[in-house]
C-alpha cells in the first residue's frame, strides 16, 4: 500500500444553472419511450393508491373486528389485505419491467451518441483526450443516468404519491395530529438539500479518478510488452496504487458522508413517531381518538417514512448523475475542428492530381509546423517527402485526407478544395499504410475487408496475394479465418505491413499515403513489402514519407522539408547536385536498396 496523505476535501457544491440543464437534458432521453414511462408511473399512481388503503383496512380490523362476534370483520379486513397485497405484487411486476426497460434504452442511445460522436471528431480532439477518461464516460457515466432515469426516479415519483397521499389522509382523519405528524417533513427535506451540497463534490471527483485508473490500466495493459521488457513491473504496480489510493480515499470519505446521512435521515423520521405516539395516546386515553385510527396514523408515517429515506438514498444518486451528465454533454457537445460544410457535395472520381497553395497549418493553434507550402503532384506521380523529425512530412500526409484542416490555404484534388467536398467520398479514394499499422481483434479476412466489408472471397484473397500475405496466412491454423490479436500483437511486424498493404490495394484508391512502412522490418520482409508497395503504387498518385534510397531514386519529385518549408524539390539527380541539405539527408537517414 502505498502511503499517502489524504487530499484535501473538495469545495462544496455551489449549484449552477448548468446542473438543472443537465439534469434536466438527461430526462429527455426517455421521450422516445413515452408509451411505456406513461404506463410505469400510471401504474406507480394505481399502486401507491392501493398503498394508502392498507391502513385504513388496518383501522377497520382494528376497531371493528376486535371485539366478540366480529370474527367476519377481521377476516374481511384480512382478506382485504391479501388481496390488495397480490394484487399490488403484479402491478409493481409490470410497472418494474416497463421502467427497467426505459432506462435501459436511455443508456443505449446514449452509449450510441457517444460512440457516434467521438468517432465523428476531428484527429485534434483526439490528440489530447484519453481513453480512460473516455472509457469511464462511456461506462461508469452512462451507467449512474440509467439508474437515474429508471430505479431512482421511480422511488422518488413513489415517494412524492405517497407523501401527499398520506398527507391527506392524516389531515381528513385528525388535522392536528396530521400537523404534528407532518411537521419533521421540512427537516427532512432541509437535510436532504445540505447532504447533497456536500456529496455532490465527492461524486464528481470519484468519477474523475476513475477515468484515471481506467487510463492507467488501459496504458499497461496496452503497453505491457514495454512495461515487461524495461523491467518496470513494480513502478507501475506503484503507480497504479497511488491512483487507486486516492480513488479509495475518496470513496471512504463519500461513504462516511452516506453514513451520517442515513441515520440522521431515520432520526428526524422516529421523531415525528415520538409525537404521533404521545399525542395520539393521550387522545386515545380521553377518547377524541380510537386505537384504530392510532394505529393507522402510525402506518401512514411508516408510509411517509420509507419515501423520506428514498429521498437520502437518492440525493446521492442524482448528484452522481448531474456530475456524469456534465462529463458525458462534454464529449456530446464537443465541436469537430473537422466539419463537413451542410453544402458539401460528394467528390466525383479522381485522377488524382493534389496542389497545396499556400498552406500554413499548426496543431492546436501552437507554433505552426507548416508555412506557405505549395506542391503540386500529377496523377499517376511519386512524391517523396524527406526531412528532419518536426519537419512537417506527418502534417502534409495528413491535410490530404483532412484529417485536420490548414490555418491558411487550400489543398485541392483535382481542383476540388476538399472543404468543399463530404469527407466520406475524399477518403473512400485515399489509403493510407502507416509504420505502426492498426489492426483489430478479428478475422484475417476482416481485417482486409476492413474498408469493404461488401467485398467478395475472391477480391480479398487476391488482394493479399498482391501483397505477399497470401502465403503466410493460408500457413495459419485457420486461414483467412484466422483470429488477430489486438493490434495484430500475433504477427510480425513484416505481417502486419502486408495486411495493411492488403487492406489498402482492395480499397484500390487513386490517391496512396505511405508513411514510413518498411522502417521496421528485415531485409528479407523488406524486399517482399517492397514488392506489394510497387504493385500498390502503380497508376496510383502516391506521397511517400521515404526510408529507402531506392524509393527516393525512384519518385517522380522529391520534397525536402526543413521547418515547415519546403527548402529543395527535384528528382534524385537534379537534388543531388543542387542542394547540400538533401545530400546530407541521403548519407545519413536514407537506408541503401536492400539486396535483391
Amino acid at each position: 500500500m502505498v502511503n499517502r496523505t489524504p487530499d484535501p476535501l473538495p469545495p462544496p457544491l455551489q449549484l449552477r444553472p448548468t446542473s438543472g440543464r443537465s439534469l434536466a437534458r438527461c430526462y429527455r432521453y426517455l421521450r422516445r419511450y413515452r408509451p411505456i414511462v406513461a404506463g410505469a408511473y400510471a401504474l406507480a399512481l394505481v399502486i401507491n393508491g392501493l398503498n394508502l388503503l392498507i391502513p385504513q383496512l388496518i383501522r377497520q380490523g382494528v376497531d371493528q373486528g376486535l371485539h366478540p362476534g366480529a370474527l367476519p370483520i377481521l377476516a374481511q379486513a384480512a382478506l382485504g389485505l391479501l388481496l390488495l397485497t397480490l394484487v399490488k405484487g403484479f402491478l409493481s411486476y409490470r410497472q418494474s419491467r416497463w421502467v427497467e426497460q426505459a432506462s435501459q434504452g436511455v443508456a443505449y442511445d446514449l452509449r450510441r451518441e457517444l460512440h457516434q460522436k467521438l468517432a465523428s471528431l476531428s484527429f485534434s480532439y483526439h490528440d489530447h483526450a484519453e481513453t480512460g477518461q473516455l472509457l469511464s464516460r462511456a461506462m461508469q457515466d452512462v451507467e449512474r443516468i440509467r439508474f437515474l432515469t429508471g430505479r431512482a426516479t421511480q422511488r422518488l415519483v413513489e415517494g412524492v404519491i405517497l407523501l401527499i397521499g398520506a398527507a391527506a389522509f392524516l389531515v381528513a382523519m385528525n388535522p392536528l395530529l396530521a400537523v404534528l405528524a407532518l411537521m419533521t417533513m421540512p427537516l427532512l427535506v432541509w437535510r436532504a438539500i445540505h447532504f447533497s451540497r456536500q456529496y455532490r463534490p465527492f461524486s464528481t471527483a470519484i468519477q474523475q479518478q476513475l477515468g484515471v485508473l481506467t487510463t492507467r490500466l488501459e496504458q499497461n495493459l496496452r503497453g505491457a510488452r514495454v512495461v515487461k521488457a524495461f523491467t518496470q513491473e513494480v513502478a507501475e504496480i506503484d503507480r497504479f496504487e497511488a491512483e487507486n489510493t486516492r480513488w479509495f480515499d475518496l470513496a471512504a470519505r463519500a461513504a462516511a458522508l452516506r453514513s451520517v446521512n442515513a441515520p440522521l435521515m431515520v432520526l428526524i423520521i422516529n421523531l415525528g413517531v415520538v409525537l404521533i405516539i404521545g399525542y395520539g395516546g393521550w387522545l386515545v386515553i380521553r377518547g377524541a381518538l380510537t386505537l384504530g385510527e392510532l394505529v393507522a396514523f402510525s402506518t401512514y408515517l411508516s408510509l411517509l417514512a420509507d419515501p423520506a429515506r428514498r429521498v437520502g438514498l437518492i440525493t446521492p444518486v442524482i448528484a452522481d448523475a448531474v456530475s456524469a451528465g456534465e462529463r458525458i454533454f462534454e464529449i456530446l457537445d464537443a465541436r469537430s475542428e473537422v466539419e463537413e460544410r451542410p453544402d458539401a457535395l460528394p467528390l466525383p472520381p479522381v485522377r488524382g492530381q493534389v496542389r497545396f497553395e499556400d498552406v500554413s497549418f499548426s496543431y492546436l493553434g501552437r507554433r505552426p509546423v507548416l508555412r506557405r507550402v505549395n506542391l503540386a503532384a500529377e496523377p499517376g506521380q511519386v512524391v517523396a517527402l524527406l526531412g528532419a523529425t518536426g519537419s512537417g512530412k506527418s502534417s502534409i500526409i495528413n491535410l490530404i485526407p483532412r484529417f485536420y484542416d490548414p490555418d491558411e490555404g487550400r489543398v485541392l484534388i483535382d481542383g476540388w478544395d476538399i472543404r468543399q467536398v463530404t469527407l466520406t467520398s475524399l477518403r473512400e479514394q485515399i489509403a493510407i499504410v502507416m509504420q505502426g499499422t492498426m489492426l483489430f481483434a478479428a478475422s484475417v479476412r476482416e481485417n482486409i475487408a476492413f474498408g469493404r466489408p461488401d467485398a467478395s472471397e475472391a477480391e480479398v484473397v487476391a488482394a493479399a496475394r498482391a501483397a505477399q500475405a497470401d502465403g503466410f496466412i493460408r500457413e495459419m491454423p485457420e486461414g483467412y479465418d484466422s483470429r488477430i490479436g489486438e493490434q495484430g500483437v500475433t504477427l510480425s511486424g513484416g505481417q502486419r505491413q502486408r495486411i495493411a498493404i492488403a487492406r489498402a490495394l482492395l480499397s484500390d484508391p487513386r490517391i496512396l499515403i505511405l508513411d514510413d512502412a518498411t522502417s521496421s522490418v528485415d531485409t528479407e520482409t523488406e524486399i517482399e513489402i517492397q514488392q506489394a508497395l510497387e504493385h500498390l503504387m502503380h497508376g496510383r498518385t502516391s506521397f511517400v514519407v521515404a526510408q529507402r534510397l531506392s524509393t527516393v531514386r525512384g519518385a517522380d519529385q522529391i520534397l525536402v522539408l526543413d521547418r515547415g518549408r519546403i527548402a529543395a524539390r527535384g528528382t534524385h539527380a537534379e537534388l543531388m547536385r543542387t542542394s547540400g541539405l538533401y545530400a546530407e539527408i541521403v548519407q545519413r537517414q536514407l537506408r541503401p536498396e536492400a539486396p535483391q
